[in-house]
């Protein structure tokens, strides 16, 4: 059987800026078809981020992102009737979207304040290697490290 070919989209860069991770962010932001919202909230945040370091938000917001990009993950694989779960790395593109994904997770779970600022203040966090995304990494990292045992039945 012939491997899947994997198609590659031609990612849109945002309008300040001009990167594309940060427009896939704006996306992943994005609720219901409301881009110009999500950019709001995203470009609110980095403008917080360059009040508060007095820095380039940028920089910030690629520390972020590289801080709760995870290494390992846990796969679950049937083996002989018995579900083990087996460590194995994660792709570049899926680090990505695991960073994005637990980043705004933590940011919408707080409460009280408005998403700019409580966005701005898990990138921030991120950067510095704390809350809630990088505890997320952190705990799946350790899931990967637990199941060591099983990495031999990885493909």
């Amino acid at each position: 059987m012939r491997k899947k070919r994997i198609y590659r989209k031609n990612r849109e860069a945002d309008m300040i800026y001009g990167r594309v991770d940060l427009g896939r962010f704006i996306n992943y932001v994005m609720k219901d078809g409301k881009k110009s919202t999500a950019e709001k909230v995203v470009y609110g945040a980095l403008d917080k981020i360059k009040e508060i370091t007095k820095g380039d938000p940028i920089a910030v917001f690629e520390k972020a992102m590289e801080n709760a990009s995870p290494l390992l993950e846990v796969a679950s694989k049937r083996v002989g009737g018995a579900n083990y779960q087996v460590p194995r790395e994660v792709r570049p593109e899926r680090q990505f979207v695991l960073a994005v994904r637990w980043i705004l997770i933590a940011a919408r779970g707080k409460k009280g304040k408005p998403m700019a600022q409580k966005l701005a203040d898990e990138l921030l966090a991120a950067s510095k290697n704390e809350g809630a995304a990088i505890k997320k990494k952190q705990d799946t990292h350790r899931m990967a490290e637990a199941n060591r045992a099983f990495a031999h039945f990885a493909r």
